[in-house]
C-alpha cells in the first residue's frame, strides 16, 4: 500500500467533497442540491468513497444519513484534505493573478468601510474577487464559526474566545435626534434619562445594539427596532425620535444638520471594529490580500 500512488489509494476530490457535505448536512439530497448534481449522482460518489476506502461511512434512514462511529474521524480527515485543496487552489489563483475571497460583514462595515477596501484591493490586484454577505454581528460570527466564510468584520463586543480578533479601527456610537426634538437644544443628558427613554434601535444581535446595552444596561424596550442602519435613520427622522448609531453612519446627516448629536454625560460609547477568523483556518490567497488591505487601509487602532 505504501508504494502505491496516493491517487490509487484515495477517492477523487469531488467524491470526497460530496461525502463530506452529506455528513455536514445530514442528507444526500441536500448535498446534491448544494453541488448542483442529481441525488443519484451524489449517491454514486458516496458509494465510490466507501468502496475505495473499504469502510461504511454512513448509516442511512428515511430521515437522511448519519456518520458511523468509524466514519466520524474519517470525515475530520476528509475535511482537512478539502481545506488543503482549497488553500492550494486559492494560492495558485493568487499567484496567477486570480483569486476569490469570501467574507461576511456587519451592516455598518458593509455600508461605510468595505467599499474603500475593495477598491484598494482591486487597484492592487484587479483580478481578485470578493464575495460579501451581510448581517448583524451575531450572524457574521456564526458564518465564521461554521466555516462558511474566510473572514468576518464586526463591531460588537460579543466575540467568542474561539475566534481570533484583529482590531483595525475604533468607532464611536452617538446619540442623535432630529433638530426639532427637545434634546437637540440641550448640552447633554444624564444616562438615566437615556436609559428610560424608548429609542429607535437596530435589532438585537447587531453590534450597535450590543455596544449600547453593554454600556448602559437596563434600557427600556425600544420604541421600534429595525434591521438596517438606513431604516433606523429614516424612522428617527420621520418620527422625530432619538436613536443611537455609529458616527460613521450619521456623519453626513450631522454635517448637513438633519441630525444633531447629543452628549450623554459620563457615557463612553467607543468600540473596536474587528476582523474575526478561525485560528485553525489559515488565511491565504485573495483573503490574505484583502486582510492586508484592511489592516493597512483601516489602520489598526485608528479612530474612524
Amino acid at each position: 500500500m505504501a508504494g502505491m500512488p496516493i491517487s490509487a489509494r484515495l477517492p477523487a476530490l469531488d467524491e470526497l467533497e460530496t461525502a463530506h457535505l452529506a455528513a455536514r448536512l445530514g442528507s444526500v439530497g441536500a448535498a446534491a442540491r448544494a453541488l448542483g448534481i442529481s441525488q443519484q449522482a451524489a449517491s454514486r460518489r458516496i458509494r465510490a468513497v466507501e468502496t475505495r476506502l473499504g469502510l461504511a461511512l454512513f448509516a442511512r434512514s428515511p430521515r437522511g444519513v448519519t456518520t458511523t462511529a468509524r466514519g466520524a474521524p474519517v470525515m475530520e480527515w476528509i475535511g482537512d484534505l478539502l481545506r488543503a485543496a482549497e488553500n492550494l487552489s486559492e494560492g495558485v489563483a493568487t499567484v496567477a493573478g486570480r483569486g476569490h475571497a469570501t467574507v461576511a460583514t456587519s451592516m455598518t462595515v458593509a455600508e461605510y468601510v468595505l467599499p474603500a477596501w475593495i477598491m484598494a484591493l482591486r487597484v492592487r490586484h484587479p483580478e481578485l474577487e470578493v464575495s460579501v454577505t451581510t448581517g448583524n454581528s451575531a450572524e457574521v460570527i456564526a458564518a465564521v464559526l461554521s466555516d462558511e466564510v474566510q473572514l468576518g468584520f464586526v463591531e460588537g463586543p460579543a466575540v467568542p474566545s474561539t475566534l481570533e480578533r484583529l482590531p483595525f479601527a475604533e468607532d464611536e456610537l452617538v446619540l442623535v435626534v432630529p433638530p426639532g426634538h427637545p434634546w437637540a437644544r440641550r448640552t447633554g443628558i444624564p444616562p438615566e434619562e437615556l436609559r428610560r427613554t424608548p429609542l429607535v434601535l437596530r435589532e438585537a444581535g447587531s453590534g450597535t445594539r450590543q455596544t449600547l446595552e453593554a454600556a448602559l444596561p437596563g434600557l427600556v424596550p425600544p420604541l421600534v427596532e429595525l434591521g438596517t442602519t438606513a431604516a433606523v435613520k429614516a424612522a428617527a427622522l420621520a418620527g422625530n425620535r432619538p436613536t443611537v448609531l455609529s458616527r460613521l453612519a450619521v456623519r453626513h446627516e450631522l454635517d448637513d444638520g438633519r441630525l444633531v448629536a447629543v452628549p450623554v454625560e459620563g457615557l463612553d460609547l467607543t468600540r473596536s471594529l474587528q476582523v474575526v477568523r478561525r485560528p485553525d483556518r489559515p488565511v491565504r490567497g485573495a483573503a490574505a490580500e484583502l486582510l492586508d488591505v484592511v489592516l493597512r487601509h483601516g489602520g489598526a487602532g485608528r479612530r474612524c
